[in-house]
């Protein structure tokens, strides 16, 4: 298995299709053994890292938050019903890096919009993924987004205006470029003051190198079948 997950390698790999433990859907890339959720729940997971961690942790009434892998854009659907059954609504900036974009016909088979009930979800879920990259749209009331086409290292926005960090890329094993320092030093830059980072992976390395880049890490409760997430802070 390479070490690094090429564009040529992710068209090879042809992502397939399954349901996870709790009923909703992911994806597998087939010979590398890596799922874009968890085995044991994708809603579960998701949920837990990137609203309970991330969305709900920050106060502020607007919120810029930049995702590192829109992947099946389940977390930006959470972000968007969580938003929409809050009493505080926020207004949510929201910008989307995904180099590797899934085909349209593996986004039909994808089952959040059947187990997350709500109003809008359905065409949200579908603006997100058919919307052109690299143009900023209002696609809901309250609900800036914009997804674009480049990988974290192309990505040169140096301003430090985020509130938050939804860090979902692919494992240290299959993307280790992903997980170094040079990617964590831009990611302290990206962020405001008291802005946060929230990602799966708890690894040893992966904190080391989040404390190296400045940031305060905190060890969190993972969902079933993980022991530990992350929460850093600027």
């Amino acid at each position: 298995m390479a070490n690094s997950l090429s564009k040529n390698q992710f068209l090879n790999t042809k992502p397939e299709h399954f349901v996870t433990a709790d009923g909703s859907s992911t994806l597998m890339l087939s010979g590398l053994n890596e799922q874009y959720h968890s085995v044991n729940g994708a809603i579960q997971e998701s949920s837990l890292v990137y609203i309970q961690n991330g969305f709900h942790y920050i106060k502020n009434q607007n919120v810029k938050i930049l995702e590192i892998g829109f992947g099946t854009g389940l977390n930006c659907l959470l972000t968007y019903t969580a938003n929409a059954q809050s009493k505080l609504i926020k207004t949510i900036e929201y910008n989307a890096l995904e180099p590797f974009p899934i085909a349209s016909d593996l986004v039909d088979k994808l089952n959040y919009i059947s187990i997350l009930k709500g109003n809008n979800n359905e065409s949200f879920f579908k603006e997100t993924h058919g919307l052109a990259f690299n143009e900023k749209q209002l696609i809901q009331p309250n609900f800036y987004f914009r997804k674009i086409l480049q990988s974290v290292q192309e990505f040169n926005d140096t301003a430090s205006t985020y509130d938050l960090i939804y860090f979902d890329a692919f494992g240290p094993a299959i993307q280790p470029e992903m997980w170094t320092q040079e990617v964590f030093d831009k990611m302290y830059t990206l962020l405001k003051y008291e802005g946060i980072l929230v990602t799966y992976c708890a690894k040893g390395e992966v904190k080391r190198t989040l404390k190296a880049a400045g940031f305060k890490v905190e060890n969190l409760p993972g969902p079933p079948g993980k022991r530990e997430v992350t929460r850093a802070l600027k």
